[in-house]
């Protein structure tokens, strides 16, 4: 099973949307979380949250676990210890409920690249149940949404990499998620290919009211008022708004906060202005 296929498995309606219902439930709960591969533990006992319209920076060092975090949510991989809740629906025993609620943006790369760019957002849509008249309609407001409208039919490898990453995201937007998880989204983008995939995501949460998840290991991506988690050989260690993690870490800057917490060398970059 791909990772798509993992994200809707037969749970979809035909007409996905956005539901008010899910209260002051928190966007993303991580309770008590640990996981193992073998005799090595890549997860002990986390735990955090995601505030509905917010967005979260998962800061840790390239194998910290949070690829491994990001497979739990999105049910890859079983829950072996531990809760996840996505607006208050468990995901292990209402994960249609949950799943309907999230789009993901994995490292890899997972587009067809035979396929144009309204072949692949059109795909998607049919393996999440979408009526094929009501996907090409949320395809084209996607694409407008993130700059590619003049691009529908071009093939998807005759993209940018900066590009492609657009389209997983506007692939990602399709049936209408609260909550977006984006695992490393800009590894091997230029300077101004990172910046706006960072700037179109930023935007979903001040206009949308998207929570999003944006795992990192630069310190660049990482914006001064951003709820921040630390990740660290597999355990949180500090969370919270980006000023208090760098004050409880006795840190002049974001570098110098996470080198104190984990006695790691640093990633790279500095806190976005």
């Amino acid at each position: 099973m791909t990772a798509t296929d993992a994200l809707s498995a037969g749970h979809a309606a035909p007409d996905i949307r956005p539901r008010p219902e899910t209260g002051g439930s928190p966007a993303l709960s991580i309770d008590g979380v640990s996981h193992s591969y073998g005799a090595r533990q890549a997860l002990i006992d986390v735990g955090f949250t995601v505030a509905p319209a917010s967005f979260t920076a998962l800061l840790g060092l390239n194998g910290a676990g949070k690829s491994t975090l990001f497979s739990l949510i999105t049910r890859l991989f079983g829950i072996q210890r531990g809760h996840i809740g996505i607006f208050g629906h468990d995901i292990a025993r209402a994960p249609g409920e949950a799943l309907r609620l999230l789009g993901v943006v994995f490292q890899p790369r997972t587009l067809d690249l035979d396929l144009s760019v309204t072949q692949n957002l059109l795909y998607h849509a049919a393996l999440h149940g979408i009526a094929r008249r009501d996907a090409r309609e949320r395809s084209q407001e996607v694409l407008v949404r993130i700059g590619l409208a003049d691009r529908t039919n071009s093939k998807v490898r005759d993209l940018s990499g900066g590009q492609m990453r657009r389209l997983e995201i506007a692939r990602a937007l399709l049936h209408r998620p609260r909550l977006l998880l984006l695992d490393e989204a800009t590894v091997g983008l230029d300077v101004k290919a990172r910046a706006d995939i960072l700037n179109h995501v930023r935007r979903l949460v001040t206009e949308q009211g998207i929570s999003v998840l944006w795992a990192t290991h630069l310190f660049d991506e990482i914006g001064v008022s951003d709820d921040l988690v630390v990740l660290h050989q597999g355990r949180v260690l500090a969370r919270g708004k980006v000023a208090q993690v760098i004050a409880d870490a006795g840190g002049s800057d974001i570098n110098t906060a996470f080198m104190r917490l984990t006695g790691a060398s640093a990633p790279g970059g500095s806190v976005a202005s």
